[in-house]
């Protein structure tokens, strides 16, 4: 069992709730109705959070749960709660600014990127040791 990277897991897919919830704010709130996907540029802002957030959430939990595997349940589950920080960091920032979305951008793709190349170091380690 990995508990810790379980609940990484599920605080991941709360947040992209939250993210698809605010969407359907903007949608309200800015008046474009589906499936129209331009508008108010907070609007489009709302939904590219939301865009990218799925994107990068796919290589994300891919990445977190073979580290967690081959390498460290506790420590992947730590790079993945600062990859949630960069993320809940990239959608305030782009809520407000798309030049404000670059610091959460950088801390969850170099959390992914540490994830994924401590993967390849495991998976390679556990082929080449008897």
């Amino acid at each position: 069992m990995l508990p810790w990277t379980s609940l990484i897991t599920a605080l991941t897919l709360l947040l992209y709730l939250v993210i698809t919830i605010n969407v359907g704010r903007a949608r309200a709130k800015y008046e474009v109705p589906p499936p129209q996907m331009t508008g108010d540029p907070c609007f489009e802002r709302a939904l590219r959070v939301q865009q990218n957030t799925s994107e990068q959430m796919v290589f994300f939990l891919a990445a977190l749960w073979l580290f967690s595997f081959y390498v460290s349940p506790l420590w992947g589950a730590v790079v993945g709660a600062i990859w949630l920080v960069g993320r809940i960091a990239y959608a305030w920032g782009y809520y407000q600014a798309a030049s404000k979305r670059m610091i959460g951008f950088v801390i969850s793709s170099f959390s992914s990127i540490v994830l994924v190349l401590g993967s390849l170091v495991g998976i390679i380690l556990s082929l080449v040791q008897p």
